[in-house]
């Protein structure tokens, strides 16, 4: 048996803090606004296996209403998500992540990005693929005032 999920995440930019994507510590000069680390590839990679499984969305399992979740990691809530993914008896198939940013440019962190989440996902890096595009300077991100993310999963029962 296999399923799919689809997951999207968007977070504005403006916090004071590192800009981190797909795990990853991305030099910009500012970071995105959320109430965890803001990691908007993670967040729409739980989002995707959470869909998956039929387990609503990271919003219901790690409320921004909650303090345990202010500025956590987005590595251990995918973590998390992937503890689920596996107690209902699936492993990942494969993983296909778009980054939607006009700024900064992500080209060189790909492979970091790729790497992280396939350790996360405890799988081989070419189980995951992950890539950036613009919006060519269209709307919200084009205004280079946010970063979103899209992110399609196949699991497959083990």
């Amino acid at each position: 048996m296999i399923r799919i999920g689809h997951g999207f995440d968007l977070h504005r930019f403006g916090a004071q803090k590192p800009l981190i994507l797909g795990g990853v510590e991305i030099p910009y000069s500012q970071g995105l606004i959320a109430h965890s680390d803001g990691d908007v590839v993670l967040h729409a990679v739980s989002d995707a296996l959470l869909g998956a499984i039929a387990a609503r969305d990271i919003g219901y399992h790690f409320p921004d209403t909650s303090s345990e979740f202010k500025d956590v990691d987005s590595k251990l809530l995918l973590q998390r998500v992937y503890a689920l993914v596996k107690e209902r008896g699936f492993l990942l198939g494969n993983l296909d992540v778009t980054v939607l940013a006009q700024a900064p440019k992500l080209s060189p962190h790909i492979e970091a990005m790729r790497d992280a989440i396939a350790e996360i996902l405890e799988a081989k890096p070419d189980q995951v693929n992950v890539k950036a595009t613009t919006t060519e300077k269209v709307g919200t991100i084009g205004r280079q005032e946010a970063i979103a993310t899209e992110a399609v999963v196949l699991i497959n029962r083990c």
